[in-house]
């Protein structure tokens, strides 16, 4: 479910789930933080960029296993997204994302922990946690407002609505937006322009850049989790699940 592939000092990491959208399971959760781990041990490994398979980049957690777990089923995994948040925010090299198609959840909010992000111009983001009954993740609640101010990240966060390519780079969430079928080639280009440079001196100057909020990204994920964990199978997130499996829109009326 996770392909990884090397091109110089560039490692590429694509989710290839299609069939789901590149939704996010418990086994892509721990097959992603294996290879960001690898990539960070690996000496030959100077830049990751991740992408999506197929026109989605990704839909974020398997809605189906959420479900499972609203209602209390216990999912076994090794990482878990609780896992891959926290590598995502230590992770030591130049991370790059290439937005190949609709990002949803995870798919939109691992941008915030992103240090150059590519869209495709027909790509758009979705933070649907409002929509759902919970609350932000991946530390989003931290990185959204740093990095496209209050407002902005306030509507992204609670509206649950999409944001166009276009929208993305206006706010600042993404460094630049390319026709679809020069993404991949535009977002190696400047990866292979890091590639050229001594790893330790990457490594050093993105230190340099987050250290500074490293610890507000890893307390913002912790008051995520401890709201997620109040609202995950509340009667908005139950009735957030049942219209989902009866395809219709929610009613939050009556739950509120």
């Amino acid at each position: 479910m996770i392909e990884i592939t090397d091109h110089g000092r560039v490692r590429t990491v694509t989710l290839m789930r299609p069939e789901a959208k590149n939704a996010m399971n418990t086994a892509m959760w721990d097959g992603l933080a294996g290879a960001l781990a690898e990539a960070e041990e690996s000496p030959g490994v100077a830049v990751v960029v991740i992408t999506g398979s197929k026109d989605s980049f990704s839909a974020g957690q398997d809605v189906i296993e959420m479900g499972r777990m609203a209602m209390g089923e216990r999912v076994e995994g090794i990482h878990g997204f609780a896992g891959v948040c926290r590598i995502l925010i230590d992770f030591p090299k130049p991370l790059i994302l290439a937005v190949n198609g609709m990002g949803v959840g995870f798919g939109a909010t691992i941008l915030g922990l992103a240090d150059l992000v590519f869209m495709s111009s027909t790509a758009r983001l979705k933070c649907p946690f409002t929509m759902l009954g919970v609350a932000p993740e991946l530390a989003s609640s931290g990185s959204f407002p740093r990095l496209i101010g209050r407002q902005n990240a306030s509507w992204v966060l609670l509206s649950s609505e999409w944001i166009s390519a276009a929208e993305c780079l206006e706010m600042g969430l993404a460094f630049k937006v390319c026709e679809p079928d020069e993404l991949m080639a535009t977002a190696m280009s400047h990866a292979e322009v890091l590639a050229s440079k001594p790893i330790s001196s990457l490594m050093a100057s993105k230190r340099t850049i987050v250290e500074p909020i490293r610890a507000a990204l890893h307390e913002a994920h912790d008051r995520e989790n401890g709201e997620f964990a109040v609202l995950m199978g509340s009667p908005a997130n139950i009735e957030a699940m049942t219209a989902f499996a009866e395809k219709r829109p929610p009613n939050f009326d009556a739950v509120d």
